[in-house]
């Protein structure tokens, strides 16, 4: 009795783990959510306002599937080598906004969602922008590393790996960013909190890969774009959708 109440009671907390990106059709909004203010950033047919970081059109590595955007390995590329494929969602700028993406990876897929983008010619999108890990926890090589695995703020602060869904299952991350003070919340649980240009948040960048980095020494943007990462990996993306705060 004692193994199937445990076994039931792990059923019902994957269920739970799973909610966030289930119950309503795939790139829609409700009444409640528009009324609320949200607003699509990807319509689930077309690329419409999204465009290469450092660029004007889609890269040829991004595909809509399923009503997802995919994002895969690039031609004549190896996997865990871009294609200079990172995106933003170019039509305009985001200070304090709450973003919610559903997000799928691929075995051993590693990717990330960016936001306050700035724009930097000849460097890639996380030069100057805070990164959401987006990682296949289990089978990744990047894994190795605590702030490294899906939900945390890249290489700063980490997640719970407990909140994550396995490669091939949907999972949702909701970023929240007011004022200067930001959380993930990964498939309904806070997993992450912080406060930008703090000097707990100079503390982070001091001690992360991002100490060297120009983009973040001289102070990340107070605004900017939101954008996703190639990585040489397939991941997808749906249901992304803002609303400014």
């Amino acid at each position: 009795m004692k193994k199937i109440a445990l076994l039931s009671f792990a059923w019902l907390a994957s269920l739970l783990i799973m909610l966030p990106a289930m119950g309503q059709d795939t790139n829609t909004l409700t009444k409640k959510e528009k009324k609320e203010g949200w607003v699509l950033m990807f319509n689930g047919t077309d690329f419409s306002g999204w465009r290469q970081c450092n660029g004007t059109d889609m890269p040829k590595n991004w595909v809509i599937e399923n009503d997802a955007m995919k994002v895969f390995t690039g031609e004549g590329k190896e996997p865990g080598s871009g294609a200079n494929g990172d995106i933003l969602f170019g039509e305009k700028k985001f200070k304090d906004f709450e973003l919610s993406i559903d997000w799928k990876a691929s075995k051993m897929a590693n990717s990330g969602i960016f936001f306050n983008v700035r724009e930097v010619p000849g460097q890639p999108i996380y030069y100057a922008a805070p990164e959401i890990q987006v990682l296949d926890n289990v089978d990744a090589t990047d894994n190795k590393v605590a702030s490294h695995l899906a939900g945390s703020l890249y290489d700063m602060i980490a997640a719970d790996p407990a909140t994550v869904n396995p490669a091939g299952q949907w999972n949702t991350i909701v970023v929240r960013v007011k004022d200067g003070k930001v959380t993930h919340t990964q498939n309904g649980v806070k997993v992450v909190e912080y406060e930008l240009w703090t000097p707990q948040w100079d503390d982070l960048v001091t001690n992360s890969k991002f100490k060297t980095f120009p983009g973040f020494t001289e102070g990340i943007s107070k605004e900017g774009y939101i954008g996703l990462q190639d990585h040489g990996y397939t991941v997808w993306f749906r249901n992304i959708k803002i609303r400014e705060l």
